[in-house]
């Protein structure tokens, strides 16, 4: 059992049948009154964030969220396949449990899969990616003395904005998180 009082961040419970990640909290104290906490807490399903203020000493099972390294290995009508590193098993995931940052994961990358109760509900990439250039405009000599930014296709076919003097082949390292440009690799 979780405790409001406990509430940190990242700590999850369950409430109403529901998964939810506390965001962000405050323990607020009123000169008149009782003492409550402010929360903003996550739907780790659905991903809705919500504002809620609990009693401190409101009491919640405690949910356990399982995450596995898991090899992506490929794409198949709207289904992505992974195999367990340790077991050799292999899941198909639904496209919706993705999020914007697994474009930037290629075939045979180890990525980690979220679920609770052996329902997946989630994929997160690893923070930092290597993928090579395979479309940009050419750089231009002199050009790079702004920040002056160029779309580039990377090969798992996003797209991201990169400095004038990055060109086509070359590998840049990508923070999938904001999905910006970090580096040259």
């Amino acid at each position: 059992m979780v405790s409001a009082g406990d509430f940190r961040n990242g700590v999850t419970f369950e409430q109403d049948g529901q998964v939810l990640q506390v965001v962000e909290f405050q323990h607020v104290k009123p000169g008149k009154g009782s003492a409550f906490v402010r929360t903003k807490t996550k739907n780790v399903m659905t991903g809705a964030v919500v504002e809620t203020t609990y009693n401190p000493s409101d009491k919640f099972p405690a949910a356990t969220i399982e995450r596995r390294d898991m090899q992506y290995l490929y794409e198949d009508s709207g289904l992505f396949y992974f195999m367990d590193t340790e077991t050799y098993d292999q899941i198909p995931i639904g496209s919706d449990n993705l999020t914007d940052a697994f474009k930037f994961v290629k075939e045979n990358e180890v990525v980690k899969v979220l679920s609770y109760k052996g329902n997946v509900f989630g994929v997160e990439p690893p923070n930092f990616v290597v993928l090579k250039i395979t479309e940009t405009e050419p750089g231009m000599k002199g050009n790079t003395a702004t920040n002056t930014l160029k779309p580039a296709t990377v090969e798992t076919g996003a797209e991201v904005r990169v400095p004038l003097f990055i060109n086509e082949g070359e590998e840049i390292r990508i923070d999938t998180r904001t999905g910006e440009y970090m580096e040259r690799a």
